[in-house]
């Protein structure tokens, strides 16, 4: 069965990194827990404020489980 599931984390200045790391921890232990056999794509989009400054991050997934 193919699924799709998508991640949202807010971005704060000076603390993307830290940030980024743990989605990536997030996403990896979600696909772990799943017990998914291929992930299809990974697709990141930014979210912005009324000023277009950079305020989160949406991951979207697309993966298969058996």
């Amino acid at each position: 069965m193919i699924k799709v599931k998508t991640f949202a984390t807010p971005i704060k200045i000076f603390a993307t990194v830290r940030e980024l790391q743990e989605l990536d921890h997030t996403v990896t232990q979600f696909l772990a827990d799943e017990k998914a056999s291929l992930v299809f794509s990974v697709s990141d989009t930014l979210t912005t404020d009324e000023h277009g400054a950079t305020i989160g991050l949406i991951r979207t997934l697309a993966y298969e489980i058996d």
